[in-house]
């Protein structure tokens, strides 16, 4: 049986463990989309993880959702980046750049007034914190079938530019009810035109955006992430058989492109998460999801069970930088501190204490 803390091949690295460093929103980034003075310090503590996903880097200025959140559309971002790159790389890390385009989940305040846009007008319920407060989301711009190639041609060079900058490749986001998300949902996604109407349609944005960024710097530095029926900021996927449909379109499309990963979140119980793994035919990673914190027996047993080829690990690493120590020693780990997940600047960040 595969060991959690033995290497894995994934794409075109050797991870030395299966535990990667899922990628979790701080809000610490300057209001230019920079990563803050503590960004590649925060990663590098953290370098012992198999590998880093980043943070959601928005891969243009419109598909910023959440204040002081990072992009990969700027040369200053580019350089922004490479420090961190830099950095994790110097400690022996491997680390890909999360695109995430946030789609209906955002608010003109949080990106110097640029609009909101998605697969259909159709505004997610509920509120979004800015600077003046919490505010309703707005209604949404449907994006028009000539627009979505120039919204692929985003993340493309959003991959080049995660490249450029020295990070060792990109995960899409189709995951949590962001952009791409939308798209697989027939609740976001109502287009009359070749994007919508039918699982394949549904499925068919979020593969030419795949498709994109592994024709830019080869699918062995892309992975994909994708969270089945989840319920993440009010998308509703609320039919079985439909859901399993889009997924399974949407996996048999990608998989002749020879992805790096798939990144499920899922409940390891779903049998949606065998099927999908075995349509992809490549390296899986799980993550359990919103529900329960993972812990370290959770994690070896998926990568025992052969469930899963690595496991993405959230909330743990915000308050253990040396995470992989702590669960191969079976030893205390730091509470987080929720005060200061989101936003701010050192404390609660880089000042988590490792063992010894």
């Amino acid at each position: 049986m595969p060991d959690l803390f033995e290497p894995v091949n994934i794409g075109k690295w050797t991870l030395p463990n299966r535990i990667v460093m899922a990628p979790m929103t701080r809000t610490r980034a300057t209001p230019d989309g920079l990563p803050n003075e503590h960004a590649a310090t925060y990663y590098r503590q953290r370098a012992t993880a198999g590998l880093i996903i980043t943070e959601g880097v928005q891969p243009s200025a419109v598909g910023q959702g959440y204040p002081n959140t990072p992009g990969l559309h700027t040369p200053e971002q580019v350089d922004g980046w490479r420090a961190v790159a830099d950095a994790v790389h110097a400690a022996g890390g491997l680390i890909v750049a999360q695109l995430m385009h946030a789609g209906r989940i955002a608010h003109p305040d949080n990106k110097h007034g640029q609009e909101t846009v998605a697969p259909s007008a159709v505004a997610a319920e509920g509120t979004m914190g800015t600077a003046s407060g919490k505010q309703p989301y707005p209604t949404p711009r449907a994006l028009t079938t000539d627009e979505l190639p120039q919204v692929v041609d985003e993340f493309r060079r959003a991959a080049r530019a995660a490249v450029d900058a020295g990070l060792d490749g990109v995960e899409l986001h189709g995951a949590n009810g962001y952009l791409l998300h939308q798209f697989l949902a027939p609740t976001t996604n109502q287009r009359t035109d070749g994007y919508g109407g039918s699982p394949a349609a549904r499925a068919r944005f979020v593969v030419e955006a795949v498709t994109a960024a592994a024709q830019e710097i080869g699918p062995e530095r892309v992975g994909l992430r994708i969270s089945p029926a989840n319920g993440a900021n009010g998308l509703v996927e609320d039919d079985p058989a439909e859901t399993a449909a889009t997924y399974r379109a949407l996996v048999d499309a990608i998989a002749p492109l020879g992805l790096a990963f798939l990144h499920l979140s899922i409940d390891p119980a779903d049998p949606l998460l065998a099927d999908l793994s075995a349509r992809f035919g490549g390296p899986v990673i799980v993550n359990t999801g919103f529900a329960s914190v993972t812990d370290r027996d959770t994690a070896q047993t998926l990568v025992r069970s052969g469930k899963a080829a690595a496991v993405a690990v959230g909330r743990p690493f915000i308050a253990n930088p040396d995470l992989v120590r702590r669960w191969r020693e079976s030893a205390p780990l730091n509470e987080v501190d929720q005060s200061t997940v989101y936003g701010g600047g050192a404390p609660g960040y880089i000042d988590y204490p490792t063992l010894g």
